[in-house]
């Protein structure tokens, strides 16, 4: 939602919920850069929040997500900063931008910094872990060699630093009020609402929402934004579908339907966007399944002292909207700002404190690294290792059938010999 563009399918809050409450942090950058970042989110978020905003003006911010990734980069000091964010507007000399401006942005510019993430992102991945093996064999052995990001990342923090990116995580965690997903707290004054719903009325929400988005005029949108910012990148080889706005669910999915409209037969045509629309539905309601994992391991799980109040709030019944959901949220809230405890309680899941959240083994039967006890424990029940754990059985089985039978034979001849008759 921070770039410009594509209202719909990002799924920005319309102009009218704007006018009912002042937003922030909606549509401000270039669809053509493609290298901002959770770090460039959050140094712009912070001083909205903190300095001449919000705060100031006796306000309470709601962050609303989302990506609950860059939520926990905004509530937790997580990230690792190697650069100071370029400003690109200034204020007069020794006073803050007026709280009805937004004041100047730290943007992403092109630089070294982001070329050099860019080249190594370029790189072959096992190359790319391999020199993270030399300079940070600690964080290699938490990354996964496919998961180039982190790994061009782990490489880039140790490149401008000269600190191997595992050290510095290490000088976070033991701050006062850090654990092992990071450093303190740095909102105390917080607390959580989770709206969550049963996952089959979850599911059948998320389809209907995209058809309201084709039915608000989704294609056309596709077509301009395709037209304005993405026909000539694929005319020159350069799409990039992992970076920036691009990498938006529901853009790529119709990649092919966009590329090939006008130039392929109508049916064809009605088939692609067809196979678009599925998949749009399809990887939608995967991403609200990682969200709420996301909550699940890093809020509600979270191990330490310094983890705000999570409340979960029961919205699989819009029907019962007021009693669910807007009532208790208010009497929360209201609760949070009085100092009060609230009538509800909020959300607990015990966390295993001996649970190693990046362990590394590899599963020869499936020619897989996995990374983190929980997820060798899903790989070890999944389908997938399963069905090679059967497979092998079955051939170890046939194997020793065969042993057996030849040593039957072996016997048998044998006993025919042992019959003759001896001179």
């Amino acid at each position: 939602q921070v770039y410009k563009g594509l209202d719909i399918i990002t799924n920005k809050a319309s102009p009218r919920e704007q006018r009912l409450c002042r937003h922030h942090m909606i549509s401000f950058v270039d669809p053509l850069v493609s290298n901002y970042t959770v770090v460039d989110f959050r140094d712009r978020a912070v001083p909205l929040i903190s300095l001449h905003a919000i705060f100031a003006r006796d306000k309470i911010p709601i962050v609303v997500g989302g990506t609950n990734y860059y939520i926990e980069a905004l509530l937790w000091k997580v990230l690792v900063d190697t650069t100071v964010p370029r400003r690109v507007s200034a204020v007069t000399p020794g006073r803050l931008a007026p709280p009805e401006k937004d004041g100047p942005v730290p943007v992403p510019v092109p630089g070294p910094a982001a070329d050099r993430k860019a080249e190594l992102e370029r790189m072959d991945g096992v190359e790319l872990h391999r020199r993270l093996s030399r300079v940070d064999p600690e964080m290699a052995a938490r990354l996964h060699p496919h998961d180039k990001r982190k790994v061009a990342r782990s490489l880039q923090v140790f490149e401008e630093t000269g600190i191997p990116h595992s050290e510095l995580l290490h000088r976070q965690q033991q701050e006062e009020g850090g654990g092992p997903l990071g450093g303190p707290l740095k909102y105390p004054q917080s607390c959580i609402l989770w709206l969550h719903a049963e996952q089959a009325a979850l599911d059948q929400r998320l389809e209907k929402r995209v058809d309201d988005m084709l039915a608000a005029g989704l294609l056309e949108e596709l077509r301009d934004f395709h037209r304005r910012y993405n026909r000539e990148k694929v005319a020159e080889n350069r799409q990039d579908y992992q970076h920036g706005i691009f990498q938006s669910i529901g853009f790529k999915e119709f990649h092919e339907y966009l590329v090939s409209e006008g130039t392929c037969s109508p049916e064809t045509s009605a088939l692609l966007l067809q196979k678009g629309i599925q998949a749009l539905k399809q990887v939608t309601k995967r991403y609200a399944r990682r969200q709420n994992k996301w909550v699940r391991n890093r809020f509600l799980r979270r191990p330490g002292p310094n983890v705000p109040p999570v409340y979960g709030l029961e919205v699989s019944d819009l029907l019962r909207w007021e009693e669910d959901v807007l009532k208790p949220a208010l009497e929360i809230v209201e609760s949070f700002i009085q100092g009060r405890e609230p009538p509800a309680e909020p959300v607990r899941m015990e966390y295993d404190v001996n649970e190693n959240k990046r362990s590394h083994r590899v599963c020869e039967l499936c020619d897989r690294i996995i990374i983190g006890d929980r997820e060798w424990a899903a790989h070890t029940r999944s389908k997938s290792h399963l069905h090679h754990l059967k497979k092998r059985r079955r051939l170890e089985s046939a194997g020793r059938a065969a042993e057996t039978e030849g040593d039957s034979g072996g016997a048998e001849t044998s006993g025919e010999d042992s019959g003759l008759s001896l001179p």
